[in-house]
């Protein structure tokens, strides 16, 4: 049940900051407060202590200047491995799949691969499902976590958080998570691209809140 607090946590904070998320902060501190000692609570409390202390205008604008300005902090976590490319195409296709697997279907603007909406499926109940996609994609997770800290983004703290709730790596997922860190997506365009701005995943307001668009 801690992994789940932890990824609806991680959904909320995600999400575009608004008075919402604002509103939310009580309810996000009580949460966290509750979780057990370790990593992902102490990530998930840092970054809520700048949130606290951050005018909601200045966190607007530096979401939008790190997850929708710079492709190498793109949440969508097929973007880093397949960027445009066909093959991320049938990438997408396994998220959808596990999202009606879990029985919830992603029919809002937002794609099933924005780590946002991975995080809020585990929240709803597809534990299982979300846990799977993270661990297949942890090389997403990892480069996206690996840019913010380079960017020296407070947001760096929730994916680290989420990253605590993996297992331990496998031999090859180290160096598959930095391959496309140092290469950059493939570079071929076919229209699959991060077009559904993270600025359009808008803060439920609370954890428990369902992301508009999900049947």
């Amino acid at each position: 049940m801690s992994d789940r607090a932890i990824h609806m946590t991680a959904s909320v904070l995600l999400g575009h900051p608004d008075e919402r998320l604002v509103e939310a902060l009580p309810l996000l501190t009580m949460t966290v407060d509750r979780l057990p000692a370790g990593e992902a609570a102490s990530r998930l409390r840092a970054f809520l202590k700048h949130l606290a202390t951050t005018p909601l205008p200045r966190l607007a604008e530096h979401y939008v200047a790190t997850f929708d300005l710079k492709c190498r902090c793109s949440p969508y976590l097929t973007y880093s491995t397949y960027g445009d490319a066909r093959k991320r195409g049938m990438a997408l296709l396994r998220f959808k799949h596990a999202f009606r697997e879990a029985g919830f279907e992603p029919t809002g603007g937002e794609l099933p691969d924005h780590l946002a909406v991975v995080c809020e499926l585990s929240a709803r109940g597809g534990v299982a499902q979300a846990a799977r996609l993270l661990r297949e994609h942890r090389a997403g997770v990892e480069t996206l976590h690996r840019a913010l800290r380079e960017e020296r983004s407070p947001y760096a703290d929730v994916v680290a958080a989420v990253l605590a709730t993996l297992p331990p790596p496998g031999a090859r997922e180290p160096a598959a998570a930095r391959r496309p860190a140092r290469e950059g997506p493939p570079e071929e365009q076919v229209g699959v691209g991060p077009t559904a701005h993270a600025s359009g995943t808008s803060s439920p307001g609370v954890p428990a809140a369902p992301r508009p668009g999900w049947e």
